[in-house]
């Protein structure tokens, strides 16, 4: 059998071009998950596609934006940072004042990811026209549809896909070589004779050592990826759920100077910080209503949830409670004190929650890198609200002992003087007498 070498060509050509176009149908799709994720994660609380919630409708706003005479990039300034965007976009100052709820900043995204997820929401189909089409009935349907919240999609199919297009690739190039080999062969009829299977396993015997090597290196590398994806579990470093009120703490804590004691105030008292009662913040409110600010409009959820009625400067008894989201959840099987770190254990709340004077929005769980740029912390290396994170912290945390201010370690303090070789050992490595030397790690102390 003879094949000539534009034969070879063509084929290859033709397998090679069905692996591109599959390659680029799974990069699309790959594209458009990652603006739908984003825009889930990040945008869905408050915005629809193409109705307006709490804050407009997203589709079209890029062109919409243009034809207002924004500036250029005035827009991806606008997500990071509204109030910055407002200050330099005279455009971009009337869109702040479409509602009075201020937009939360996303300064992580950057223009791709912002792009993202604006070209997703631009190829999504308008429910309004599409109920149009298809009847009052299913109009109905598609609106209600779209008033649903959004749920994360599970989107293992691209890889699937991925794996095809490497399985296509490989068949490919396969079957070129396989072509070359009976072209080049001088018994042709025996070497067609011999299976795609036959030719794989002679091709494995012949180079076994390198086949063994790379087997061993895929199979280690299986195990420690499948390794690492279990320590991922149940890590939460950047959490941050929306919240019902836009609370910043830069200026209540920061510019305000406002201890965060007076507004968590069982934090010395109790295990739990507790959230501050809508009567804490009524204490300030009552005078300081921010009319014509940017949080005017949170202030008004505020009075709603206390039932206040500032015309007539009295309580209605028409009350709506808050419902906070729960930012930092550790599983049911472990204990945290608060009282205990903070008054024991002298840590400021910067240490674990980071520096609030500077956050602008809502807590969230800070990344252990951003703690560590903190002046005062302690330095750790394992991710945020993990074992690892806590043990670290108690084997370099110090105990203020024999100080009067706690018995339980005043009398450790008075044990350990009556035997000054016991108490050198302590001292010994370090300087100080740690967490982990009293008992820190000692598996009870924070498990149930």
């Amino acid at each position: 059998m003879e094949i000539s070498n534009i034969q070879m060509l063509k084929r290859f050509k033709s397998l090679a071009f069905a692996a591109l176009t599959l390659s680029f149908v799974a990069f699309s799709n790959l594209v458009s998950a990652q603006g739908e994720g984003l825009f889930k994660a990040k945008c869905a609380t408050c915005h629809m596609t193409h109705k307006n919630s709490t804050g407009p409708k997203l589709a079209g706003v890029r062109a919409k934006w243009a034809a207002g005479g924004a500036k250029e990039g005035s827009i991806y300034q606008w997500v990071n940072n509204w109030q910055t965007a407002a200050a330099n976009d005279p455009y971009a100052a009337e869109v702040s004042k479409w509602s009075p709820t201020a937009m939360s900043a996303f300064p992580d995204l950057k223009k791709e990811d912002i792009d993202a997820i604006m070209d997703w929401v631009d190829a999504q189909p308008d429910p309004a026209t599409a109920g149009a089409t298809a009847g009052g009935a299913a109009g109905t349907d598609a609106a209600a549809t779209t008033a649903e919240p959004l749920e994360e999609e599970n989107n293992s199919w691209i890889w699937i896909i991925m794996g095809v297009i490497f399985v296509v690739i490989i068949m490919a190039v396969g079957g070129v070589r396989r072509q070359l080999k009976i072209a080049t062969s001088d018994n042709e009829e025996e070497a067609e004779k011999m299976t795609y299977g036959e030719e794989l396993r002679a091709l494995a015997w012949k180079y076994r050592l390198q086949v063994g090597l790379v087997s061993l290196v895929v199979v280690i590398s299986i195990v420690v990826a499948l390794f690492q994806s279990l320590y991922s579990i149940n890590i939460m470093e950047g959490y941050q759920p929306s919240q019902p009120i836009a609370f910043p703490h830069a200026a209540h804590a920061g510019i305000n100077g406002i201890d965060c004691k007076y507004c968590h105030n069982t934090v010395t008292k109790s295990k739990s910080a507790s959230i501050p009662s809508v009567n804490v913040c009524m204490n300030c409110h009552k005078q300081i209503d921010g009319e014509g600010k940017p949080f005017a409009g949170e202030i008004k959820k505020i009075y709603a949830a206390a039932g206040w009625d500032k015309a007539g400067m009295k309580y209605t008894g028409k009350t709506k409670p808050i419902v906070w989201n729960k930012v930092h959840v550790l599983p049911e099987h472990v204990y945290f004190n608060h009282s205990q770190h903070v008054v024991v254990g002298g840590l400021d709340c910067k240490q674990c929650h980071g520096d609030m004077t500077q956050m602008t929005e809502t807590v969230k769980v800070q990344p252990v890198e951003d703690l560590n740029k903190i002046e005062g912390n302690i330095q750790l290396t394992r991710k945020t609200l993990t074992m690892g994170w806590c043990i670290e912290c108690h084997g370099k945390k110090d105990v203020a002992i024999g100080n009067g201010k706690n018995a339980y370690y005043d009398e450790i303090h008075r044990r350990l003087k009556k035997d000054p070789k016991l108490y050198a050992q302590y001292l010994n490595d370090d300087g100080k007498v740690t967490v982990n030397e009293l008992g820190g790690w000692e598996c009870a102390k924070c498990h149930y």
